[in-house]
């Protein structure tokens, strides 16, 4: 089964759930992993002044001046606990802990201490997002519209928007009904318009509920008296790993196929090239 890394919902949730529980607190920070125990310990006792997320990327501001770059790619995991916390296991990358809560991370493939400059960069490459605030689309747009790559494939790419991953892709394109092999150039500025804007609503609702949704109330289990689906990554999608399924709308068989590395999902009827 195909691993992912975690989409932009998740990442900009749990910036929200460090924020709860430790946003103006002074954490002790530990390493019982080892990897990060230089810079854990230069940061324990430290206010947690601010966290922050940028497409897949999770940030966590100390002081003034530090921040502790993760990015859990594809095996990373957080984990949220009351206090008192248990012994950590020597599994545990970085673990904060007050007098209310703890939180462990796990086999990230980032997780480093950098400065304001480093962070900068950071921004400087990614593509905008749609949770964030000082998301410009028009500059996706300018990328994409040049570009004679496929849509599918310039949707995944965080240089051009950050944070839409496999789900969000799929779904997307096929709630516009736009063919995944499309190229950028031929996606009008009204269909990115389109895409943007549903995007930001989506994956919005992403992270109030902690899940992707993407079907549409005349589509859901109770609408169409059909059972709900089962699936580890939960929600209800119209065509994320449904492949040989019919398409809830056509009744059609959807489609996947292998697209720059990563499957892409896609009905043929409804998503005409």
């Amino acid at each position: 089964m195909e691993r992912s890394v975690p989409e932009g919902h998740t990442i900009h949730r749990l910036a929200q759930d460090y924020a709860a529980a430790f946003l103006h607190t002074a954490p002790r920070t530990s390493s019982p992993q080892g990897k990060f125990a230089p810079a854990a310990t230069l940061l324990s006792g430290a206010e947690l002044t601010r966290t922050e997320a940028h497409g897949k990327h999770l940030f966590l501001g100390f002081r003034d001046t530090d921040w502790v770059h993760i990015h859990l790619g594809l095996f990373g995991k957080v984990t949220f606990g009351p206090a008192p916390a248990p012994p950590p296991t020597d599994t545990v990358r970085l673990r904060l802990a007050n007098d209310t809560a703890y939180v462990d991370l796990r086999g990230p493939t980032t997780c480093a201490l950098i400065t304001p400059p480093e962070k900068q960069a950071i921004h400087d490459r990614l593509g905008p997002d749609p949770l964030r605030d000082d998301a410009d689309p028009d500059i996706a747009y300018r990328r994409i519209a040049r570009s004679r790559t496929t849509i599918a494939a310039l949707l995944m790419d965080q240089k051009v928007i950050a944070g839409v991953g496999n789900v969000y892709r799929a779904e997307v394109l096929f709630r516009h009904r736009i063919d995944p092999y499309r190229a950028g150039r031929d996606v009008t500025p009204a269909e990115w318009h389109a895409l943007w804007t549903d995007l930001v609503e989506l994956m919005h609702e992403g992270v109030r509920n902690n899940r992707i949704d993407t079907v549409r109330p005349e589509h859901t289990p109770e609408a169409m008296g059909r059972p709900p689906r089962v699936d580890d990554h939960g929600g209800e999608v119209y065509v994320y790993r449904r492949a040989d399924l019919p398409c809830h709308i056509c009744g059609g068989e959807i489609r996947t196929a292998d697209l720059a590395a990563r499957n892409l999902f896609w009905c043929p009827a409804c998503q005409r090239p």
